[in-house]
């Protein structure tokens, strides 16, 4: 070996070590998940590697989620355990950075910086394309506050995903849509993710052809109401979701489409078109309706009425006969009784769901249902959602087992736990073990369904 061999080996391990490191925490929903991968990246752009070992990081970056209960006082509750691990670097000559991010540091903003003085950023999710501009401003000595909703686009400002010869992953998250206008009385999405706001459908083609390019055949669409968005076609007529995902199945690599989260208000013709009409697009629908009575519906500011979801969901099904419905439920809203839960009930038991998440209502700061009167107590919120879920379950177990002697096609995508097992999804979004003899992750395989429980299917290859 050369002396210049030698040294060239040298620096390229010193560059190595010296390579700034974060840790990212993920909390909360898929858009987040796809926040902070996009932050990876442009985090990857200003020199930091990702690490899973916290105690190699020189960032911590906490991406929060503002949905479940007590949701702030959990991350204060993990930024009190990281100020003891950036006490330990620092006896070892190491400094650390910590930032929060999401939706938490959206609500809280300088409340943060007030209670968690090792915290050096906060930035929200309409921002984080500012990052790195933060992260400099940090290490000068400045603890920064970025919450105000970008006037400039923010996908505009992120890194481009470039090829890569080993594709991390077969699918993907593709966001398409962020926040809401429509105001439900329980929800804070509308004051952490701001209003309604569509990617361009040029950002959006671009970015699913990049992804193809880099081994993934299927693409989850993400918003926080996806089927709200809109945007111009190559002609300039208006486009709604239905005509994106027409031009999307165009797509060369990308073999599936899956969206999510929709709005019953904005499930339009189009968009059961593309159901009826794509086979790309998989026969699996998460369209939430939180309660089955009226009442309770137009407390939490739906808009909609039972008898109308029922109906949207027949005309659904009659464009799509296979599709599998997937749903979302709050028990115990202010005001609740026993007559509104069992119409919940009724309505669970009519649409019969392959899937669905249920919750007790928890009051959120800052919404019109933290407000209300008349409280349910919170043994009969349980009682109710252990009832509705048990329902649930049963429905989904009712699923899964008609599918078995079902043949599909099956997109591999991770191993098993057992030693030559690997793990898909079914067109209707259930993990699929199987023998992996012979079959590699990215592969579409034809199976037969052998056994099933609640959660997952069990196959033979075909």
């Amino acid at each position: 070996m050369t002396e210049q061999t030698i040294s060239t080996q040298q620096d390229a391990a010193t560059a190595a070590s010296n390579q700034r490191k974060v840790f990212i925490k993920t909390y909360g929903c898929q858009m987040n998940v796809y926040d902070s991968e996009r932050m990876g990246e442009a985090l990857a752009a200003d020199g930091y590697q990702q690490t899973e070992e916290i105690e190699d990081a020189d960032l911590i970056l906490l991406n929060t989620c503002h949905i479940r209960e007590k949701a702030a006082e959990k991350v204060y509750s993990a930024l009190g355990r990281y100020r003891e691990l950036k006490a330990r670097r620092l006896k070892q000559g190491r400094e650390t950075l910590i930032g929060v991010a999401g939706c938490v540091a959206q609500a809280e903003g300088e409340e943060i910086l007030r209670r968690a003085p090792d915290v050096s950023v906060v930035i929200g999710p309409q921002t984080y394309h500012r990052l790195p501009e933060a992260l400099q401003k940090a290490k000068a000595g400045q603890r920064i506050v970025d919450t105000e909703y970008a006037v400039e686009d923010k996908f505009d400002y992120l890194p481009k995903k470039e090829r890569s010869a080993q594709p991390k992953n077969v699918t993907a998250f593709l966001t398409v849509q962020e926040g809401c206008d429509k105001f439900c009385t329980f929800c804070v999405v509308p004051y952490t993710r701001g209003a309604e706001v569509s990617r361009s459908r040029q950002q959006i083609v671009d970015e699913a052809r990049r992804l193809a390019e880099n081994g993934v055949r299927e693409i989850t669409l993400l918003g926080q109401n996806v089927n709200a968005w809109h945007g111009s076609g190559p002609d300039g007529a208006d486009w709604g979701l239905g005509e994106l995902l027409f031009d999307l199945a165009d797509v060369d690599g990308i073999e599936r489409l899956r969206y999510t989260t929709s709005h019953p208000r904005d499930m339009d013709e189009r968009l059961m078109e593309a159901h009826r009409d794509l086979p790309k697009l998989m026969p699996y629908l998460h369209l939430p309706v939180q309660a089955g009575s009226d009442r309770i519906l137009k407390a939490m500011n739906r808009r909609h009425t039972a008898e109308e979801y029922l109906a949207l969901i027949e005309r659904i099904r009659q464009a799509r006969p296979d599709i599998a419905l997937s749903g979302d439920f709050i028990v115990g809203f202010p005001g609740e009784t026993e007559d509104d839960f069992q119409a919940t009930l009724d309505l669970v038991e009519k649409v019969r769901y392959a899937q669905a998440f249920s919750f007790k209502y928890s009051p959120r700061p800052g919404t019109p249902g933290a407000d209300m009167k008349n409280h349910v107590p919170e043994d009969e919120k349980a009682d109710r959602l252990q009832r509705l879920q048990a329902m649930l379950t049963q429905h989904q177990l009712e699923f899964a087992q008609s599918r078995i002697g079902m043949e599909m096609d099956v997109l591999l995508e991770k191993p098993g736990r057992q030693a030559g097992q690997l793990i898909g999804r079914s067109p209707w979004l259930q993990a699929v073990v199987l023998d992996g003899a012979g079959a590699a992750i990215g592969e579409m395989v034809r199976v037969r369904i052998v056994d099933a429980t609640a959660n997952s299917l069990a196959a033979q290859r075909i």
